[in-house]
């Protein structure tokens, strides 16, 4: 049975906001995601989700966040310490598994507008990213991560949207598998042979 807003305590309220937002978001896509539907379906008031979401991009950012750092742990479990290729062709991987795996949260994370202003969206923005650069420094040692880990983190967030709007097969795991793995090392080994302007 649904509990009154009064029975929340402060914190209890915001989850259980955040908790009713991730719901509708599986059940109807952002299409369905407004403070008015998270406050029907957490079951307190209608303006009760104000006293921690000004407005609905706050909300999402704040989904948005949890996600990001769902996706960090996924990455993490996929490989603590990637260092070769196919380490970060497993990391590459875990990271489209888990758009397909969560669609709507996905997009949510990535195309929905969002708070400029949310610390906590900033913040597990900010994770991904250094993540992302220290694993690049491991596997490139001799690259430079700051110039290079925005185009691997492209090409894998790339292949995450293929699939997820079915520009690429995703029929089983293992056709996923070996198009990422192959997508990974053919372009990051191509990139690695093709000669810079200061050998040319």
């Amino acid at each position: 049975m649904s509990q009154s807003s009064a029975s929340y305590h402060h914190g209890d309220l915001r989850a259980a906001c955040l908790r009713a937002a991730r719901e509708l978001l599986e059940e109807d896509g952002s299409a369905g995601l407004s403070l008015r539907a998270v406050a029907r379906r957490a079951g307190v008031s209608p303006t009760a989700p104000y006293r921690h979401f000004p407005e609905r991009d706050a909300l999402v950012s704040a989904v948005a966040a949890q996600g990001y750092r769902e996706l960090a742990g996924h990455l993490a479990a996929a490989h603590p310490s990637p260092t070769t290729l196919d380490d970060l062709a497993a990391v590459a991987l875990a990271y489209v598994r888990f758009a397909l795996d969560h669609p709507a949260l996905f997009r949510a994370m990535f195309a929905e507008p969002c708070d400029p202003n949310s610390e906590e969206r900033v913040a597990a923005t900010a994770a991904i990213s250094e993540y992302v650069r220290g694993i690049v420094g491991k596997a490139f040692p001799g690259a430079d991560p700051d110039a290079l880990w925005a185009p691997v983190w492209a090409l894998v967030h790339g292949l995450a949207f293929l699939h997820l709007d079915g520009k690429l097969d995703s029929s089983t795991p293992d056709v996923v598998a070996h198009q990422v793995h192959a997508a990974v090392h053919a372009l990051l080994t191509a990139s690695s042979a093709m000669p810079h302007a200061a050998d040319a």
